[in-house]
């Protein structure tokens, strides 16, 4: 592709710029992603793309806010009820992940403070104080919940557990438990441990207002 020269603006601008990052990494890879990778794609001098973005951890952060975007941009009508609201957001989160897997990592591992990412959270905190849940469970409740999507769905993106088959003489206890496990990855699973990952929400808050 022909590049353009050092100051032509060649159109740009940080949604299209964006936009094109997520494409590129979700063809190549985070390793391999690179401003100078990214201006081939878009045809312009890299010097084009930082007059918008300062650097490569903007770029990480531009792609990012892309991807969480596209969240609100698939969402139903926004529930009000706490529990309906951690639902919606952990269920677009994984289909956001499975959308997007080189992506995904960015999103685990980064800190999501864009206007975006920040709205879904203020959406599910409103939703909790709303419901009279204590402020000290509502506070925590994002970690918890991202916590659990995020490690969840690294694992599921990774691959899964994987590996040769266990020793049921030296570890009889998992040995037995294995085949409730086959279902790795799966929606339905999935469902399971959201639930007892919002069960132990509910449990807290009940706790919390006894004292």
């Amino acid at each position: 592709m022909t590049r353009r020269t050092r100051g032509t603006s060649a159109g740009l601008d940080r949604a299209r710029i964006a936009a094109a990052a997520v494409a590129l990494v979700d063809r190549d890879g985070l390793d391999r992603f690179g401003v100078r990778r990214l201006a081939d794609e878009l045809g312009v001098d890299p010097m084009s793309i930082y007059h918008h973005l300062k650097g490569k951890a903007a770029l990480l952060d531009a792609i990012s806010e892309a991807v969480i975007a596209e969240m609100e941009a698939g969402a139903e009508e926004a529930p009000h009820d706490w529990e309906q609201v951690a639902r919606q957001t952990a269920h677009n989160y994984r289909q956001v992940a499975y959308r997007h897997p080189r992506v995904f990592p960015l999103l685990a591992t980064r800190p999501q403070n864009s206007p975006v990412a920040l709205a879904a959270l203020e959406h599910l905190v409103a939703a909790m104080r709303q419901a009279g849940l204590p402020d000290r469970v509502a506070a925590d409740a994002p970690m918890a919940l991202f916590g659990f999507l995020n490690g969840y769905l690294l694992a599921v993106l990774s691959g899964g557990p994987g590996g040769p088959a266990i020793d049921a003489t030296a570890y009889p206890t998992m040995a037995a438990l294995a085949p409730l496990q086959a279902d790795f990855g799966s929606a339905a699973e999935f469902d399971r441990l959201l639930d007892a990952v919002l069960s132990g929400i509910r449990d807290q808050a009940a706790r919390q207002a006894t004292h």
